[in-house]
């Protein structure tokens, strides 16, 4: 089942509609950029306002239009499709001193700027000295509060003296959408206002150099650098294949499927409708060739976040007693036609967790239980068959479905907790909630039960898809629920200002490493404030003593300890028990690539990378594209 009758008709429509209103990205660029050279990306977070501020150390810049992807490097790498950290400026992992007070950092011999300039020891030492000394820059807090001195021994060796232990300092310069960059030395040492300082005509370290920009912010053309072999991407995986890369904000989803009908944009984010539409496109793609089609290597979680200084949702039961009120089926079906990874743990389902969390993890949910009895027993929660019933659920649609248990696990998930609304209303019961004559739940007070919940406000968006077929499932469970949705929500949920909200359930690991402090670290009681204030911590504002011990011990251990996964492990079973967030299923990425010109994606039939073109790592993909041939 790829293309409906109704998305056929969509298709047309909005063609007729739109085709005046698609830009023809070549024309505005000149006739001297052969198509066939060029590869032609969407720009994630639309069209840039300050087209030519190319500096990255200052909040506001906008790094998706080539600036993290093509132009400037950091000493880490996170490859969260094969699980591993890569060494790009670095030549090696971080070498700490036993109590981790020092850090010394390996730098790869034989990188150039673009202007010709070598990159040393002296770029590195200087950047975290600027941005030390300049309140507001990127990393200034952290270096600031962490970094006692920092020195070169040698032109490729820098050392940092900390001011106290940190086994994880190094990950400030560990990329994974985010990591202190690089700055050259020989252009910032003469800049006077560094926050002010534009960067601009911009000098790279990476495999391309800006050749022009649109005044109006919608498109960067980027070129190969003829001596891309002294970058790291040149040193680690070869020649980029594409002479040119321009990055291109077409705008809404109907006109990406428009630019790719007509072969103007060869990767782009794309939602489910418009991934459906685009079937009708020759040459289109998407990262599984077959249903549910989406990235499934995506590092975040979705789902729902309780506010646990907020009545009752400080309490362990009622969240437990909501969670058992949803059916994981229902909720996925509503979101994106049941496309998705299903995910009970708080860390997302993909190849590697499930690996690493999912799988060590597995015979412990099948024998948790809650402090309730079902026919005399003990309940058990967890729910190993949810991936069959959504495979079924799937099948039913018409989508083709393996009959194999393994392959039903793999594509959409491990397992769930039972949609059990009897063992939820149990639990409510007993803290003293009714129900009135029509079913609706009362509070203890004998008021009527209303919850509402703070939305992402893009249709699209996961966060509101899960919002609303979350809300749907306590609906039908008998409870009055309201969905808010706002630009706001985040911030309100930073401050506290909200009973439900979708905002990520838990902080994102990284991705490509199983150390898990980066997300039990924002439970940490020491983090959270009341609600009115910031908090330092998770939204939920949920802590725990036994998580704060757990949290302990992964600071006084390394990166890369074999303690880490165990330690991890007990975290997650208390995370688990105590139910601060209800997670649902790994973000679906919905990509769509156009082979007419360019071949070899990283599919799922060969994730040899990432699959995005927003993230960093877009810059390793680059080496192993394949001209198609067409002109």
């Amino acid at each position: 089942m790829k293309l409906t009758g109704r998305y056929a008709g969509l298709l047309l429509l909005v063609l007729s509609i739109l085709v005046a209103a698609s830009s023809l990205a070549l024309a505005q660029i000149g006739p001297d950029i052969p198509r066939e050279e060029t590869l032609i990306v969407d720009i994630l977070t639309g069209r840039n306002p300050n087209p030519r501020r190319f500096n990255a150390w200052a909040p506001g810049t906008t790094l998706d239009a080539g600036i993290q992807q093509l132009m400037l490097d950091t000493l880490w790498c996170v490859e969260y499709a094969q699980g591993e950290i890569l060494n790009v400026v670095a030549a090696a992992p971080p070498m700490y001193n036993d109590d981790y007070t020092q850090m010394t950092v390996k730098l790869r011999e034989g990188l150039y700027w673009s202007d010709g300039v070598a990159f040393t020891a002296d770029d590195l030492v200087f950047t975290v000295e600027t941005l030390k000394a300049n309140p507001g820059m990127n990393y200034q807090a952290e270096f600031d509060m962490f970094v006692k001195e920092v020195y070169k021994t040698d032109d490729y060796t820098v050392v940092f003296e900390l001011k106290e232990p940190n086994s994880r300092f190094h990950t400030y310069f560990l990329n994974r959408w985010g990591a202190c960059r690089i700055m050259p030395k020989h252009i910032w040492e003469n800049v006077d206002n560094p926050m002010a300082f534009d960067f601009y005509p911009p000098v790279s370290l990476g495999q391309y150099v800006l050749k022009d920009v649109d005044p109006g912010g919608y498109w960067f053309l980027w070129e190969k650098r003829e001596d891309w072999e002294r970058t790291a991407v040149g040193q680690l995986y070869g020649e980029p294949k594409p002479r040119y890369v321009l990055f291109h904000f077409y705008g809404p989803p109907e006109r990406k499927v428009i630019a790719q009908s007509r072969h103007e944009l060869d990767m782009c984010d794309l939602t489910m409708e418009s991934l459906q539409a685009s079937w009708e496109n020759p040459g289109f793609r998407t990262y599984r060739k077959e249903y549910p089609w989406i990235v499934n290597i995506d590092p975040c979680i979705t789902g729902i976040t309780f506010n646990a200084l907020v009545e009752p949702f400080d309490n362990k039961d009622v969240r437990w007693a909501l969670a058992l009120a949803m059916d994981i089926v229902d909720v996925m079906a509503l979101s994106f036609d049941g496309a998705g990874v299903m995910g009970a743990l708080l860390v997302p389902p993909t190849p590697v967790y499930l690996d690493w969390y999912y799988e060590p993890m597995e015979e412990w949910l099948r024998e948790f239980t809650l402090d309730i009895e079902v026919d005399g027993a003990p309940f058990k929660p967890y729910d190993p068959g949810a991936a069959k019933r959504l495979a079924d659920y799937a099948a039913g649609r018409g989508y083709d479905v393996p009959d194999d248990p393994a392959k039903q696990r793999e594509i959409f998930g491990y397992g769930w907790w039972k949609y059990a609304p009897e063992v939820a209303a149990q639990l409510l019961e007993r803290n003293g909630f009714s129900r009135d004559k029509d079913g609706g739940w009362l509070l203890p007070d004998g008021t009527p039960w209303k919850i509402t919940i703070t939305s992402h406000p893009n249709p699209a968006h996961p966060a509101y898809k899960n919002s609303f077929a979350i809300a749907q499932q306590w609906r039908r469970f008998g409870i009055e629920v309201e969905v808010v949705t706002t630009e706001q929500y985040n911030t309100l949920a930073t401050y506290g200002q909200f009973e439900v909200s979708s905002v990520w359930p838990a902080y994102e690991p990284w991705g490509g490493h199983p150390d898990m402090y980066r997300t039990l670290r924002m439970w940490d009681s020491d983090l959270h404030r009341p609600v009115g204030e910031v908090t330092y911590g998770h939204q939920g504002r949920w802590s725990h003593p036994d998580l704060d011990v757990i949290i302990d011990k992964l600071e006084k251990i390394g990166f890369d300890d074999p303690e880490l996964i165990p330690l991890a492990i007990e975290g997650l079973k208390i995370t688990t028990a105590e139910m601060p967030s209800i997670a649902t299923f790994g973000y679906p990425g919905f990509v769509g690539w156009d082979e007419t010109y360019w071949t070899n994606y990283p599919g799922a039939e060969n994730p040899y990378q990432q699959p995005y073109q927003h993230w960093p790592n877009f810059k390793f993909m680059l080496p192993f594209l394949e001209p198609a041939g067409n002109k």
